[in-house]
């Protein structure tokens, strides 16, 4: 067909490359810059305020932004909702503490102990869970928390209702702490990315919109499920490793419900499914009581105000998702 005849028939020779490849790799570019940026701000952030409370501030942030991404994996990638995801932060952190405290491990060396727990974790909390739905679900999840805290307030192993104390640091100094945890959070959010864009991650947003119509399309939908559940699980046991260095104490005090709401809610606040939204989130739910601390009493008041304007104001979510590319 020549140039004429093509003109005549509506339709027109086609460049290569064009049509969707340039707007996927422009939108992949931006979210890269954006993901840069974060990264540039994190590393530059020590050069502002270098202070022992403010590294020890901006290293809780850092870790609360990983249980953010790997909670964002079960939650706003699959659509399970998980109550009692402070339980595979306290597997990681207690897994590491007693290898570190009773066997004299470095707590280096306690990481792949503590990858393999999580996932037997995962596996147990979420292989009699996960054919529940909905509301169901996360009364489960709640209770396996409480279950899990309950344990930890009641086992010799663990402390007792005291804990552990005297584990050993990563690194002595808290810079270098610092960035070594920010290294680890990047890793771990670049890594839920690449989740969310393989296969299996667009098999968890075909569960999360319609389970049904996804097991009529042959998607198994217990094992993504599973799979999600255990990934989420990981992300929450390496998280719990950080926090046990940076505190070198750990009671079960520190794994309340609320530690599990608040991680929901950095979800839910920043977008759900959405990486970037997840780490503003993540980010404003950490840091704005401290912004608030000098209000003294009403600081909790006002944080809850302030929640309450911002879904007012962004129900879908300060970041949220972009709806065209839910299902690609």
């Amino acid at each position: 067909m020549t140039t004429a005849d093509q003109s005549k028939t509506g339709t027109e020779p086609r460049l290569l490359g064009a049509g969707k490849t340039p707007s996927r790799a422009s939108k992949l570019l931006g979210n890269n810059r954006v993901g840069l940026a974060g990264l540039l701000i994190a590393l530059a952030a020590p050069f502002v305020n270098a202070s022992p409370y403010g590294l020890a501030l901006m290293t809780s942030a850092a870790i609360f932004v990983m249980l953010a991404a790997g909670l964002n994996i079960v939650v706003g990638s699959c659509g399970l909702l998980d109550l009692g995801y402070v339980a595979f932060f306290a597997v990681g952190a207690y897994t590491s503490g007693v290898l570190a405290t009773r066997l004299d491990l470095p707590l280096v060396a306690s990481v792949p102990v503590v990858l393999v727990v999580t996932v037997i974790a995962g596996i147990v909390v979420g292989a009699p869970t996960l054919r529940l739905r909905s509301d169901y679900l996360a009364i489960v999840t709640l209770g396996f928390g409480e279950i899990i805290r309950i344990s930890a307030n009641n086992l010799d192993i663990t402390g007792g209702p005291s804990g552990i104390y005297g584990i050993p640091p990563l690194t002595t100094s808290p810079v270098v702490f610092y960035y070594l945890t920010v290294a680890v959070v990047a890793l771990a959010v670049l890594g839920a990315a690449r989740l969310s864009r393989s296969r299996l991650g667009r098999a968890w947003r075909f569960v999360r919109e319609d389970e049904d119509a996804a097991e009529a399309m042959g998607v198994h939908t217990y094992r993504v499920k599973l799979a999600a559940y255990i990934v989420g699980a990981v992300w929450g046991g390496l998280a719990g490793v950080l926090f046990a260095s940076q505190m070198s104490a750990i009671s079960p005090s520190s794994f309340t419900f609320l530690q599990s709401a608040l991680v929901l809610m950095a979800v839910v606040l920043g977008g759900m499914g959405s990486i970037p939204g997840v780490v503003v989130g993540a980010i404003v739910i950490s840091l704005l009581p401290e912004i608030l601390r000098d209000l003294a009493d009403y600081r909790f008041f006002l944080f809850g105000v302030l929640l309450i304007v911002f879904m007012l104001a962004r129900p879908q979510g300060l970041w949220p998702a972009r709806s065209k590319e839910t299902l690609k």
